[in-house]
């Protein structure tokens, strides 16, 4: 159920920052915003918050998070048919903000110990 809240608390951060961002930035749509949000939302969940959050820190799950928000942006605002140099522009802007909402995020994460460095599966035993 963690992981649930977790991800609606995501996906609320990440809507709202690439629609600020995209849609009101640089105009893209709404439906190509939200297309975006889902498929950036899952993969930097997945990699950086389940996965190099647990593993490495905060420093290093956000760097990483920041490289995948632009690649993702930059990737999919091209293949929406956004010319290279503003679909670079705004992709760019989306990873800085994304970065630094994520940034926090982590603290969310860790604090509920889904992506603490110290949580580790056990086994019970009784």
């Amino acid at each position: 159920m963690e992981h649930v809240k977790a991800l609606a608390i995501k996906g609320i951060m990440t809507i709202v920052i690439l629609y600020l961002v995209l849609g009101l930035g640089f105009s893209f749509s709404f439906e190509n915003t939200l297309f975006i949000t889902i498929v950036l939302g899952a993969v930097s969940y997945l990699l950086g918050d389940l996965f190099i959050l647990p593993k490495t820190n905060n420093i290093t799950a956000t760097l990483a998070d920041l490289g995948v928000a632009f690649l993702i942006v930059w990737l999919m605002a091209l293949a929406m048919g956004t010319a290279a140099s503003s679909a670079a522009l705004a992709a760019f802007f989306s990873a800085v903000a994304m970065a630094i909402g994520e940034y926090i995020f982590h603290f969310y994460l860790m604090n509920k110990g889904l992506g603490s460095p110290n949580r580790r599966m056990e086994t019970r035993t009784e």
